[in-house]
């Protein structure tokens, strides 16, 4: 019997922000392709996925699940795609994770918080 396994993230990598650029226009797309090109150590890079964990709801994914069965590029395609936020929506979530990640990094402090701004 052979065995098939799959490389599976367990939060969502940095690697897989380019495959978002094609779903959304304007704002959105202007800062995916700004994110894709910082190093994943980058603090805009940090927030980004600090903004996709909380929209896909990475936490909650197991190996055993759809959406890991999926894979982090098609599901956060998949999340981005049905969200029917506007932008400026969706820009807000970045900038509101950018802010909790500089003070956790300034002070320690974690804000259990909804996904909206």
């Amino acid at each position: 019997m052979k065995t098939v396994y799959f490389r599976a993230e367990l939060l969502f990598p940095h690697e897989c922000v380019p495959a978002l650029v094609e779903v959304g226009n304007g704002q959105w797309r202007d800062l995916v392709k700004r994110v894709a090109d910082l190093p994943e150590t980058h603090e805009d890079a940090l927030a980004f996925a600090l903004m996709m964990i909380r929209l896909c709801g990475c936490l909650r994914c197991n190996p055993g699940s759809y959406k890991a069965s999926l894979g982090c590029s098609a599901c956060g395609r998949r999340i981005i795609g049905m969200n029917k936020e506007t932008d400026d929506i969706l820009i807000a979530c970045f900038d509101k994770a950018h802010e909790d990640l500089l003070r956790y990094l300034s002070t320690g402090e974690v804000l259990e918080e909804g996904v909206m701004p």
